[in-house]
């Protein structure tokens, strides 16, 4: 197979990484065999407002990676005559389809990423399951294709000791500050075009750690994380990251573990689910050694 040849950046393409999933998805087919799909999204950031979209139906007898190559093959093909570049990064996070999509995505020389940051995949499965799906010939309402849940079982890890920082607090800052945030000096992170229809006063809770001497060191290691939200569970704050790894920030008392539940879930509801993480070397420099959005995403099942 003719893999999709590289794109030079002087093209003036729009670049974005990718979001993917493959699974079963909870429709019937004529044959009786339960509908597999490939769904991918770009990832929103602030180079193109665009977003490139893309789903293919694959025969339940050829789930297999020479399916899925040939078929990322034909969507980088159709994003490139929709104006885009061949992303350097895809993310998924589906564990039990690991091998197969990690196969494929290699296959055409593309870096794998297991991920959950994959929050435009994630509104688009959501959009699929509530607006399309249950409108199709052999919709199965219930769990037939389980997606991507909020609740991970892993016991939370305690942060290593040299990325535990000088000192943390759990703040807030404002919708407005957040959509300012692509003009921000920041070393290592991940933002992203917050949606305009929110409020500007809004507040969006997040963990803002310090360290005076290895507040680099700290930012490159929680970029190695791929932060994806941050909850409490049993009055501790605990960071999810990757594909479903769980880790201790902090222990807190009864009363402050509520109050910080509550803004989270405050802004769930108000606010898009979106928080933060900052790494700074103290509270007084407007400099970012790290800085992640990040969005508490929820799926129906």
């Amino acid at each position: 197979m003719t893999l999709n040849k590289t794109i030079s950046p002087d093209q003036n393409l729009k670049i974005s990484d990718w979001e993917l999933d493959f699974y079963s998805r909870p429709i019937i087919e004529k044959n009786g065999k339960k509908r597999w799909e490939l769904i991918i999204s770009s990832s929103k950031n602030f180079k193109t407002e665009d977003i490139f979209l893309w789903n293919k139906i694959c025969p339940a007898n050829e789930v297999n990676s020479i399916w899925l190559t040939k078929s990322l093959s034909e969507a980088l093909d159709d994003a490139e005559k929709k104006g885009w570049a061949k992303p350097s990064k895809i993310r998924f996070w589906r564990a039990s389809m690991k091998s197969i999509i990690k196969k494929s995505i290699e296959n055409l020389g593309i870096e794998p990423l297991i991920s959950r940051r994959t929050y435009e995949l994630f509104d688009r499965i959501e959009f699929l399951e509530r607006e399309v799906y249950p409108f199709e010939k052999g919709y199965v309402r219930g769990v037939l294709a389980p997606t991507f849940t909020s609740k991970i079982e892993n016991d939370a890890t305690p942060l290593p000791e040299a990325v535990r920082g000088d000192a943390l607090t759990i703040s807030e800052i404002s919708i407005e500050e957040l959509k300012s945030a692509q003009n921000w000096p920041i070393e290592f992170g991940d933002i992203f075009p917050i949606h305009e229809s929110l409020k500007d006063d809004k507040p969006v809770p997040g963990l803002r750690l310090f360290s005076k001497e290895r507040s680099l060191a700290l930012a490159a290691w929680f970029s190695s994380l791929e932060p994806v939200k941050l909850q409490i569970e049993k009055n501790q704050l605990i960071l999810e990251a990757s594909g479903d790894n769980k880790w201790l920030i902090t222990d807190l008392s009864e009363k402050d573990a509520k109050t910080v539940n509550f803004k989270f879930s405050q802004t769930k509801n108000d606010s898009f689910g979106y928080q933060f993480i900052s790494i700074q070397s103290t509270p007084f420099i407007e400099e970012f050694a790290g800085f992640w959005i990040l969005r508490d995403v929820e799926l129906i099942s």
